[in-house]
């Protein structure tokens, strides 16, 4: 059985602890990281906490283009690594009991809690120390994106009096703890602090690669029961000081308001601090139940549509509940300049930047759970870095455009080799995105117009990177890593050659039902596309019957995981590199990844034989791997083995699967959680633009429920004894039910199977 690493309570909506895990407070952060969309953060205290810790505030699409550091450099490496930058930490405070100051790593505490409310968007944490009562919560706004509150009581329960004093500062002193060579990104533009106004404004460094700089500016607003004793500033930071005293039986009450604007909305200093001013205002006449109300309200519209709600099993509740949580504190689509990072607002890890996880994961979950235009916005995304992605494939020598593995401006910006140079299956996850909305929601217009200019270039890329073997009278592709990390440099990668000539395919087929002369596609190309599919080498192995993930993988040591002692796993943190790409052991489902996508292409009997081979070799490093094996074993029968994965990439940060969480959350594969369920366990398939169901319900449940939108419509399903079908919102529609058609005009039930 896989170890894990469980520090949180299990509770259907929360997420709580008794306890400051001292030697685990990296992890204790993550998991308690909140955000909403604009910014975000990791559990800190906002009280000074000296021991192990990562201090982590981001802001979205706020980044800088680090130097890149590689051993050996070779042409066409990217010149900088983006990263998200970690922010000013705006929600700072010293307090200070009796003249005494508070560090929760060497204070002496009773009765500390933790409590993270995903249903309100609340972080909350209290404790006992010199005859106070602290108790603290903060929540970063739904209704109003640039502000942000920390709210503070302090309850006398000794009999004694005591002074209590509060150092509110924001601190613009901080650093990137993946920065490559140690610099800080940022300047200080300025810092105020009067008795109106306490700020501070940073400017991103001057890079050498054209990439903008971003200004940020933080303001600090204050109500509640203290004096105002003083204020002071430095070069990095401004101060306010609070005081009070608390006699025996009272409590008082403290707010810091925290607002926070960019160059991304305002494009000099000065129109910052006017928006900022003006936000502040806005808020002011609010007390703070009617802002905590509003945070309520915004969350409760997000829930009413998204939860999964999940009878009898309270470990799966909160899994799939964090997970959306998390996922919708990182991106709900306000904004189609941004995208979704794999860390989100939790860490720094891989950068902050945005993965093929968006196409291949999350655009799914975001089709059925918000809006059209959300998803359609994350397709916009990369049409608008286009010319960015065909200069990422000038830069390798080759026609077309091929988007990158790592970007926040569509230049790829990630220097590991087998990343920047072979992992190129990345470029057909853009075009199965196109696929994948076009065929959801029955709306083609994307598709006629922009999603053509952005099919053509990524199949010119491919008709490139293919080279014709004489001997073998096929195509080919050499040089590639696929899903699967764990290999590099092979060749013929089944799932990639697999993609490839899908999306030529794909490509040929749009231009004959859209024509688009102004592209300039010839016949002579168009031929040349043809032949390629037609003609295509997939690694297969007739004995077995399996697709072969690449030329020389049955020349391994093939033996499952199983053989492997326990001491081995996780292998990335345990063996050496060497050792893991000579082994058979896959990181997360590739060929398996292809019959996913594809899945009505493959009889069951495929489906099986190449599970069956695969995932016994799969050691689900990946965080986007347990979803895609859960979905397939649900469709193949295999009930146990779906929801173990389902409990592994539902938890796989609750329970610290992969013993990595500490370095932030899994963002972009929390999508697996949800897609396990409505894709798994209720087996809802929309081939052909058919919709259809099978659900079965977990041993261990009692039953399900979830909403999804399709095209125009909200339908409401429900698993337990039996499978309930509600139309909510709009007209009739044709689906099917075990194989069976149905017309859903108001409900449907039947039995379950």
């Amino acid at each position: 059985m896989k170890k894990i690493k469980r520090i949180m309570e299990v509770s259907p909506w929360h997420l709580t602890s008794k306890k400051i895990e001292k030697e685990d407070r990296r992890l204790q952060e993550s998991l308690t990281s909140i955000g909403n969309g604009y910014m975000g953060m990791r559990g800190n205290f906002a009280e000074t906490y000296s021991g192990d810790m990562h201090q982590g505030t981001y802001i979205a699409g706020v980044w800088f283009p680090d130097k890149t550091r590689v051993g050996w450099w070779k042409n066409g490496y990217p010149e900088y690594f983006g990263k998200a930058i970690n922010a000013l930490n705006f929600g700072k405070i010293k307090l200070y009991i009796d003249g005494k100051e508070v560090d929760l790593y060497t204070a002496e505490i009773t009765d500390f809690t933790l409590d993270l409310d995903m249903q309100k968007g609340i972080l909350s944490y209290g404790y006992t120390t010199s005859g106070v009562k602290v108790s603290a919560e903060r929540f970063l706004s739904l209704e109003v994106k640039e502000f942000a509150s920390y709210a503070f009581s302090f309850e006398n329960v000794d009999g004694k009096d005591h002074d209590v004093k509060i150092e509110s500062i924001i601190d613009a002193d901080v650093h990137n703890e993946d920065s490559n060579y140690e610099e800080n990104f940022w300047n200080i533009l300025g810092t105020e602090n009067t008795e109106e106004v306490s700020w501070v404004a940073t400017e991103t460094k001057e890079n050498p690669f054209d990439v903008e700089q971003f200004t940020v500016l933080a303001s600090q607003h204050h109500v509640g029961d203290f004096e105002k004793s003083g204020h002071s500033k430095d070069e990095t930071s401004v101060t306010d000081i609070f005081e009070t005293v608390i006699v025996p039986d009272q409590t008082k009450y403290f707010e810091k308001r925290v607002i926070v604007t960019t160059s991304r909305d305002y494009a000099t200093l000065d129109e910052n601090h006017a928006a900022n001013k003006e936000i502040a205002k806005s808020i002011a006449t609010k007390n703070y139940a009617d802002l905590y109300k509003g945070q309520v309200t915004e969350w409760a519209k997000r829930w009413d549509l998204a939860d999964v709600v999940i009878s009898g099993n309270d470990e799966a509740q909160q899994g799939i509940r964090f997970n959306l949580f998390q996922l919708f504190s990182t991106y709900y689509g306000e904004d189609d300049r941004l995208n979704i990072g794999p860390k989100g607002f939790t860490g720094e890890k891989y950068g902050g930047a945005t993965y093929w996880d968006t196409e291949a994961y999350a655009i799914p979950l975001y089709l059925a759970l918000t809006d059209e235009s959300v998803s359609l916005n994350l397709l916009k995304y990369r049409r608008r870095q286009l010319e960015e992605a065909k200069h990422n494939a000038r830069q390798q020598g080759l026609k077309g455009a091929l988007y990158p593995m790592v970007t926040f401006n569509g230049i790829e910006c990630h220097n590991e080799w087998e990343i920047t140079f072979e992992e190129i299956h990345r470029n057909g996850s853009m075009a199965y995105a196109i696929y994948n909305y076009t065929n959801y929601t029955g709306n083609e217009d994307y598709l006629a117009h922009e999603g053509l200019e952005v099919l053509v270039e990524i199949a010119r890329f491919w008709a490139d990177r293919v080279h014709y073997s004489k001997r073998n009278e096929k195509y080919m592709i050499h040089g590639v890593t696929g899903p699967n990390e764990y290999e590099n440099n092979i060749n013929n990668n089944w799932y990639t050659n697999k993609l490839a000539a899908w999306v030529l395919e794909y490509t040929a087929e749009s231009l004959a039902k859209y024509p688009r002369p102004d592209l300039e596609v010839s016949q002579e190309e168009l031929a040349k596309w043809s032949d390629i599919v037609e003609n295509m080498y997939y690694p297969y192995d007739a004995e077995l019957d399996v697709f072969v993930q690449h030329d020389g993988f049955l020349d391994k040591d093939i033996r499952p995981v199983s053989a492997l002692d326990k001491s081995d796993l996780p292998l990335n943190q345990n063996w050496s590199w060497d050792k893991i790409l000579r082994s058979p052991f896959i990181k997360q489902a590739d060929v398996l990844q292809g019959i996913y996508f594809f899945g009505n292409q493959y009889s069951i009997d495929q489906k099986q034989k190449n599970f069956d081979f695969y995932e016994p070799m799969t050691v689900h490093e990946s965080s986007l791997s347990p979803s895609i094996h859960s979905i397939l074993a649900a469709e193949l029968g295999m009930d146990e083995k779906a929801v173990e994965m389902y409990q592994r990439t539902a938890r796989l940060d609750l329970d610290n699967y992969n013993n990595d969480t500490e370095d932030g959350l899994h963002i972009t594969s929390m999508t697996g959680s949800w897609l396990a369920i409505v894709q798994g366990f209720a087996q809802m398939k929309t081939w052909d633009g058919k919709l259809s169901f099978a659900p079965f319900l977990p041993n261990d449940w009692s039953g399900y429920a979830f909403h999804i939108t399709y095209r125009g419509r909200l339908i409401k399903v429900d698993v337990a004894e039996n499978v309930s079908l509600s139309l909510l919102e709009g007209d009739p529609i044709d689906l099917e039910v075990y194989g069976e058609k149905v017309n859903l005009v108001d409900e449907y039930t039947t039995k379950l199977k």
